[in-house]
């Protein structure tokens, strides 16, 4: 087995639980503009590309940043599997109130439970270190270049997220962030 499988394993097994969990989710109530959902998908879509396609490693973007060593790649195996897991576990615990867009779902109610009880954005935190994970793991300054996307990408989604949530919930969302972090968690 190589690394690619290693890597590549974990993000196949995301995107068949975020597949599955799509089809259980209640109605929408309330969502962010086409121009604003697209925006931010564009960056997101461009930097896996870049991530994940041999093909955009074009130039100075498709060599080495390090001195390939095992022990770099296993802990872009590690970084990739463990980011997954914070994201699924996330979204497990979302439930129903997940979506791909930025919303308010029917009877929308502030998760507080599992990882949401440290960070307030842990699928965005998750994906970004498996991204990271996936970068060390390949190695290549596209990878660098696809993680700066994919961050300020959901950087930029779960801002908009805040200001939605913090419009919904008032003074129990602004509690709820003097007890979390951003993106990273706060314990």
């Amino acid at each position: 087995m190589t690394w690619r499988y290693l890597i590549e394993g974990p993000w196949i097994i995301f995107l068949a639980y975020w597949l599955v969990g799509a089809l259980k989710t209640r109605p929408t109530v309330s969502k962010e503009s086409f121009a604003s959902r697209y925006g931010v998908l564009a960056l997101e879509v461009a930097g896996f590309v870049l991530l994940f396609s041999d093909t955009a490693g074009i130039g100075v973007l498709g060599r080495h940043i390090f001195q390939r060593t095992y022990v770099l790649s296993v802990f872009g195996v590690a970084f990739t599997w463990i980011g997954i897991a914070i994201a699924l576990w996330a979204r497990w615990h979302l439930g129903q109130y997940w979506s791909a867009r930025v919303t308010l779902k029917q009877d929308h109610q502030l998760i507080r439970t599992g990882p949401y009880a440290h960070f307030r954005h842990p699928i965005y935190s998750g994906l970004d270190l498996a991204a990271i994970g996936t970068a060390l793991a390949i190695d290549r300054w596209r990878c660098i270049t696809g993680v700066a996307l994919i961050v300020l990408g959901y950087w930029i989604k779960a801002r908009k997220e805040e200001s939605m949530l913090s419009a919904q919930f008032g003074e129990m969302f602004q509690e709820h962030r003097r007890h979390t972090g951003f993106l990273l968690p706060k314990f």
